[in-house]
């Protein structure tokens, strides 16, 4: 995991808060049924949301009354999920990374980390998500991955991988079985869900700009990018709109320790 060093993981999605928000897709309410059942989740729960960004993995498991750390060193980030759930009375906001979360030894009940793993320096966070960990506790590691089956899906990742700043490097897909291996102990789950998003295109442009591999304005690549992307959305749209496919997997268990 080390060729995350550059550019920082920590600071890369700082001017992207607003897309994020607005366009990042969430996670299947089945999912979240399954940790609460799995995991023996309750209202004394606690959680630690590692790398929680804006507080879309977080919000569900405050829906499940537990308590949640949403661990995250991004600042603006971390803003954007403060002022999202700063009400709700089991969210707790801390300003740290997921390899020194601060948190005390043998305090969380299940360690999750929604669509951020593969940021993670790898053997720091292993180590780190053993100590905080009660005996027993599980962990969850789920991505929403994009279909690239489908025509549109096909054609998104070979847009991608043309334009993309850094695309093939920092794709979560490079999370394979050695990583999970080396993270869980002997018998974790794998659970698969089904998860889509409908967008017109100012909204898949916006969701294409949340991404960290996406050219910003100003880089070569990025009229290029939009242009790809209206010609694409024009190829595939039904009544002004695409329909994007996920893929939302799910891994759970104990982690190595």
């Amino acid at each position: 995991m080390s060729s995350h060093a550059e550019p920082d993981p920590t600071t890369r999605f700082s001017d992207r808060v607003a897309d994020y928000v607005r366009y990042r897709p969430s996670y299947p309410p089945a999912m979240f049924e399954r940790l609460r059942d799995a995991a023996g989740l309750t209202a004394a729960s606690v959680v630690a949301d590692l790398g929680s960004g804006t507080g879309i993995s977080t919000e569900p498991f405050l829906k499940l009354g537990c308590t949640v750390h949403a661990v995250e060193p991004n600042d603006a980030m971390r803003a954007a999920a403060e002022e999202r759930l700063g009400n709700e009375p089991g969210f707790r906001s801390v300003a740290a990374a997921a390899e020194s979360t601060t948190l005390p030894d043998s305090s969380v009940d299940l360690v999750a980390a929604g669509q951020a793993f593969h940021w993670f320096r790898l053997e720091r966070a292993r180590a780190e998500i053993a100590r905080i960990l009660k005996p027993r506790g599980r962990l969850a590691l789920f991505w929403n991955r994009r279909r690239r089956q489908s025509p549109f899906g096909a054609a998104y990742e070979a847009m991608l991988r043309t334009y993309g700043t850094d695309y093939v490097r920092v794709d979560h897909e490079n999370v394979g079985e050695e990583i999970l291996n080396d993270v869980y102990a002997p018998g974790r789950e794998r659970i698969a869900f089904e998860n889509f998003q409908v967008l017109d295109l100012p909204s898949l442009t916006g969701r294409l700009m949340s991404a960290s591999y996406a050219p910003p304005v100003g880089h070569p690549n990025h009229e290029p990018l939009v242009a790809e992307l209206r010609k694409l959305f024009d190829a595939h749209q039904r009544d002004g709109k695409v329909r994007v496919d996920y893929e939302t997997v799910l891994f759970l268990g104990e982690p190595a320790r």
